[in-house]
């Protein structure tokens, strides 16, 4: 298995910029529960081995180096947006929301941001998106690392309030089992009504 490099952050600290923060979203996609975004700063002199892609990583890989990634990191944050906020500005403005406050709560201010993705959050810091970040950076697939495990962990909470919907097994992810479990027992607290806009359709396929 393959890792992400360092080489982005290498040619951005060549350029004068001492401190890059590798931002990434975990769960744009399920039909509930929040979005999360994490910020790492990764010590150059300490770069983590392995990492990559949170969705290339086992489960036990990534809670492995979930823990590295918080010891071992110069500076890292996690922020997320509630299915509340997802429904009230859009799953996209309600991401981007959650970097911008990822990068504000890290403890050491970054010179610069690298954001997987075609996009970039709302920051007065320079900012570039990169897409396939999570496999071209080391920063960012840590800070993808820490999103989806946070995120994991919440959904398998949720999953103990809310057990007869599967979260535990998916993630609120839209996979047939969830979908047939909301059109039995509707809607809970935590589903994205903004995303619920094919259940009479979902219903008659049924």
């Amino acid at each position: 298995m393959g890792c992400a490099p360092f080489e982005i952050e290498k040619e951005l600290m060549q350029r004068g910029y001492r401190l890059v923060a590798g931002v990434d979203e975990a769960g744009r996609g399920p039909l509930a529960g929040p979005v999360f975004a994490a910020a790492v700063i990764l010590d150059p002199d300490d770069v983590i081995e392995g990492l990559d892609d949170s969705k290339k990583l086992t489960p036990k890989k990534r809670d492995m180096l979930y823990d590295e990634i918080k010891r071992r990191a110069a500076a890292w944050a996690i922020c997320s947006s509630d299915e509340k906020k997802i429904d009230e500005m859009n799953i996209l403005a309600a991401t981007l929301d959650a970097m911008s406050r990822a990068i504000e709560g890290l403890s050491a201010r970054p010179d610069f941001v690298i954001v997987d993705g075609n996009q970039t959050p709302p920051t007065d810091i320079g900012t570039m998106a990169v897409i396939k970040g999570d496999s071209r950076s080391a920063s960012i697939a840590a800070a993808s690392i820490l999103a989806k495990v946070e995120r994991d962990r919440f959904m398998d909470g949720l999953d103990g309030l809310y057990p007869q919907y599967g979260f535990k097994k998916h993630k609120g992810y839209p996979t047939a089992e969830h979908r047939a479990a909301i059109i039995e027992y509707g809607p809970s607290p935590v589903h994205r009504r903004s995303f619920l806009k094919n259940l009479d359709r979902w219903r008659r396929e049924d």
